[in-house]
């Protein structure tokens, strides 16, 4: 490819066809037609000597090489952008709506505060709090779903972490936390010395999993010891669990700051297990391509102010 002689607005349309993941889309942002943008991704194509997008059922597929170029162009085109055009976010003057992915005990907690501080500030930005029915909201983030991701997500930060300066995502954590087993007040468990690994294994349990998958941390940890549990119920929500634990002699583990999500913090206790399970990291996920927006970085600097609120009032 000659530099010398590449159009650089070819570079401003594949950053938005990669942001954007479909040329209509693209188009759209660009205010161009939708010919004109497959136009100039097919002159790219031609410059670096190679294809960087299939089409697929999903829309425009970046290839190899696209996902290799893109941090470089985003960064290079932000740069650019801060440089000659800076933009603010007021957010009392600037309207703006957020789509936020989360769990209800996490939007239980995290919402009260967030929504007092925007009060507070005036500001005139709409959240919508979308259900976060996986441990991988990658694809949610990717495709546009939601502008942030807030929840426990193991898999898809070890991916992003392994992926080093080509990781099209990025994320911060926000608290940690640990597992704990929850119960009835009077469950024949509570009894001090009463939760052994055998007792743990013989009860029966209940587990929340977003996803609906019979089986979740806790088993593979099991696993590992060679032992096994009977899980009677899944569900999907902390609130259920709570309420199901409470009238039942049912046991499941959740993290221990999300034990008053439940909202029957005074009618279930919490027991330590009777094996290790890692820390859980609550993480904010979001994409690389909203990393220098303004308003998104105001968005994560309240998310992080909330989720201090938060620790704070468990711990008064």
């Amino acid at each position: 490819m000659n530099f010398r002689t590449l159009d650089l607005n070819l570079l401003r349309v594949f950053d938005c066809v990669m942001a954007e993941g479909s040329l209509t889309r693209a188009a759209q942002v660009l205010a161009m037609t939708q010919p004109a943008v497959s136009h100039a991704i097919r002159r790219l194509h031609e410059a670096v000597g190679e294809p960087l997008f299939e089409r697929s059922a999903h829309g425009m597929k970046p290839t190899p090489r696209a996902r290799a170029l893109w941090p470089q162009v985003r960064a290079a085109l932000s740069g650019l952008q801060g440089a000659l055009a800076p933009s603010d976010f007021t957010p009392q003057r600037d309207p703006a709506t957020f789509r936020l992915a989360m769990a209800d005990a996490t939007a239980a907690l995290m919402l009260p505060p967030l929504v007092m501080e925007l009060e507070r500030q005036c500001a005139l930005a709409n959240l919508r709090v979308l259900p976060l029915t996986t441990r991988d909201p990658r694809s949610l983030i990717e495709q546009g779903d939601c502008d942030l991701a807030v929840g426990y997500f193991p898999e898809a930060i070890a991916h992003i972490d392994a992926q080093g300066a080509d990781a099209t995502m990025h994320h911060a954590r926000l608290a940690q936390t640990r597992y704990v087993c929850v119960m009835r007040r009077e469950h024949p468990l509570a009894a001090p010395g009463a939760m052994t690994l055998d007792a743990f294994c013989a009860a029966h349990h209940l587990l929340v999993s977003f996803s609906g998958r019979p089986h979740g941390f806790v088993d593979q940890a099991l696993a590992g010891l060679g032992r096994q549990r009977r899980i009677v119920l899944t569900v999907n929500q902390f609130f259920t669990a709570g309420r199901v634990v409470t009238r039942s002699d049912l046991l499941t583990v959740l993290p221990e700051s999300f034990v008053a999500a439940t909202g029957f913090l005074r009618e279930l206790v919490t027991r330590e297990l009777p094996f290790e399970l890692g820390r859980v990291n609550i993480e904010m996920l979001w994409h690389l391509r909203r990393d220098a927006d303004p308003a998104h970085r105001w968005l994560r600097g309240l998310i992080t102010g909330a989720e201090a609120d938060t620790e704070v009032a468990a711990l008064s």
